[in-house]
């Protein structure tokens, strides 16, 4: 038991901060996807 705790305690927090991260970046990834999506589109139309 000790020693489960003492791991949550060595990776909670970078497993936290990783989790933190990927939420934040989810949003700006799909913002990306529309974008790249719009842009073949818009090229396909002046081809």
């Amino acid at each position: 038991m000790t020693e489960l705790l003492s791991m949550i305690g060595s990776y909670g927090f970078p497993m936290a901060v990783t989790a933190f991260l990927l939420v934040r970046i989810e949003s700006r990834l799909a913002a990306l996807n529309d974008s790249l999506q719009a842009l073949t589109q818009a090229i396909a139309v002046h081809r």
